[in-house]
């Protein structure tokens, strides 16, 4: 996949992502896309939230259970619709001294800079809690940017929400990447994950927002749910 460009394609084939779906073009530009679009976010948000809020407290126990003086919460500043920033709400998954902990590790073992230059991640993150091992594997702990979609901050299926220090490594792709919301799931997150680096990643972006029907996001929101099942890729 990495050898192929996704990003002037007219015509991209999912088997890739292990079904046989072939999607056609369909530019996600018009005031009529987005409202469809963005209609059927609110819709699934409504439906969505108040059967996972329980599940979303007992989370929030469990955090809390494991480290008493942690925040429940975790924020930070994403890029958002054309250039804006946003808070971006994960739940918390690092212990509290979480930088100090880094640098130690990083000290003697100089290998995970060159990881994070691909993957923008560690391999071996000292940083996770018990209980956030478990939220990262199982991608509950995104659980909480359902609220990011009901404030119209991201959408279910988009582009990956980019930190504000990634905007260079985007290159030339960023206007188009920041024309709509980032989302929870994306083409990203059902063709490897964790296993896609981050040149591949923002190229599988642009793909999505040049070619975005709303059968590819139920495609892909169902895929999401069988990754996150089987843990396929999960980071």
């Amino acid at each position: 996949m990495d050898d192929y460009d996704l990003t002037h394609s007219h015509i991209y084939d999912l088997s890739n992502t292990r079904t046989n779906l072939i999607v056609f073009q369909n530019r996600l530009k018009s005031k009529y896309r987005v409202m469809v679009k963005n209609i059927s976010d609110l819709t699934l948000c409504l439906i969505l939230l108040p059967l996972l809020i329980p599940v979303m407290l007992y989370i929030a126990y469990q955090i809390k259970r494991e480290n008493p003086s942690e925040k429940i919460l975790f924020k930070q500043k994403r890029l958002g619709k054309n250039g804006t920033t946003f808070s971006c709400y994960k739940f918390q998954t690092m212990y509290e001294n979480s930088e100090t902990m880094l640098q130690e590790y990083l000290s003697s073992h100089s290998e995970e800079y060159a990881y994070y230059d691909t993957y923008h991640k560690y391999k071996n993150d000292p940083r996770i809690t018990k209980v956030g091992q478990f939220l990262r594997r199982s991608s509950l702990d995104e659980l909480p940017q359902l609220f990011n979609v009901f404030r119209g901050d991201m959408s279910f299926i988009g582009p990956r929400p980019y930190m504000i220090n990634e905007e260079r490594k985007i290159g030339e792709n960023l206007d188009i990447v920041l024309t709509v919301k980032p989302g929870i799931t994306g083409l990203w997150q059902v063709s490897g994950r964790s296993d896609i680096n981050f040149h591949s990643r923002v190229e599988l972006d642009v793909w999505y927002i040049r070619n975005w029907n709303l059968w590819m996001d139920l495609v892909i929101l169902v895929k999401t749910v069988k990754t996150v099942l089987f843990k396929d890729g999960a980071s």
